[in-house]
């Protein structure tokens, strides 16, 4: 039951930070939110592991959140690409759904596979995020050229809720904050050979902030998530995230939760419901 607390914090507050991101990104530059995100999610963990004591991580774990920070940091760039070519209502859910098959599978062969109702669990959570994900209607028209992008996406997501679950097993703090050193380096970078401000405007800088700070909170209820319990289970929970985008861009932005949209909402309680079963 503690690693499903986990994993649905981690869907609410990645939701959340998705939910002032968006909202930050209306006015710059999403490489501008994502550098200031991930520094103020860095300050956090670091003072974090600092006033916890935490003892320093291996360089195993080191080395394992510097790939999951650059897996996360390719993931975002290929999704954001995905997004600007217009194909938004397949390219959220295809990502999402390839994001957590890929841990589901690595589970399996690692540690086997688990009960039935888990396994419906996840068929109704894959669910939850493809009807979630629709904002005008079921979308089933596409192409394999509208596939490419959302699931080299997926893909590098996928592959860095391993990495971080394989960064997070011996420490926590530390190597969270390690992953955020190089997703601001990288992105320091890019604005570097853009010829960019790596900063978004002054006045954004609160929303920013707080984005990064349950950003990199979900990703620390997801690594306790799968420290205490399974990764498939984890991941898949952590891929509902965009059930807490939606319900509170109604909630504060009054947007138009659809039929298709509650539909999936009830689908990801319902797999909530039988991961505690």
């Amino acid at each position: 039951m503690l690693s499903i607390f986990y994993g649905i914090a981690s869907a609410a507050t990645w939701g959340a930070g998705d939910f002032l991101g968006g909202l930050a990104t209306k006015r710059t530059s999403p490489y501008r939110v994502l550098f200031l995100g991930q520094l103020s999610g860095l300050m956090l963990f670091f003072i974090l592991a600092l006033i916890t004591g935490e003892t320093y991580p291996l360089l195993s774990d080191v080395l394992w959140a510097v790939v999951a920070s650059l897996l996360g940091v390719a993931g975002l760039v290929f999704l954001y690409r995905a997004l600007a070519s217009g194909q938004m209502t397949i390219a959220a859910p295809v990502s999402a759904l390839f994001s957590a098959l890929i841990p589901v599978v690595f589970a399996i062969f690692t540690t086997g596979l688990p009960s039935a109702t888990t396994l419906v669990g996840f068929l109704l959570a894959f669910l939850a995020v493809w009807l979630i994900s629709q904002t005008d209607g079921i979308n089933l028209r596409f192409s394999i050229s509208d596939l490419r992008l959302p699931l080299t996406s997926g893909m590098f997501f996928g592959l860095y809720f391993i990495a971080l679950h394989q960064a997070t097993l011996h420490s926590f703090y530390w190597p969270v904050a390690a992953s955020r050193v190089s997703g601001v380096l990288v992105l320091g970078l890019i604005a570097l050979l853009g010829r960019q401000p790596a900063m978004p405007p002054r006045e954004q800088w609160g929303i920013v902030i707080l984005s990064g700070i349950l950003d990199v909170t979900g990703n620390g209820f997801y690594a306790l998530a799968a420290r205490t319990g399974r990764l498939d289970v984890a991941a898949v929970l952590g891929a509902l995230y965009p059930a807490s985008t939606v319900l509170l861009a109604w909630i504060f932005l009054k947007e138009k939760v659809s039929t298709i949209q509650t539909i999936g909402i009830l689908c990801a309680f319902a797999a909530i419901i039988l991961f505690t079963l």
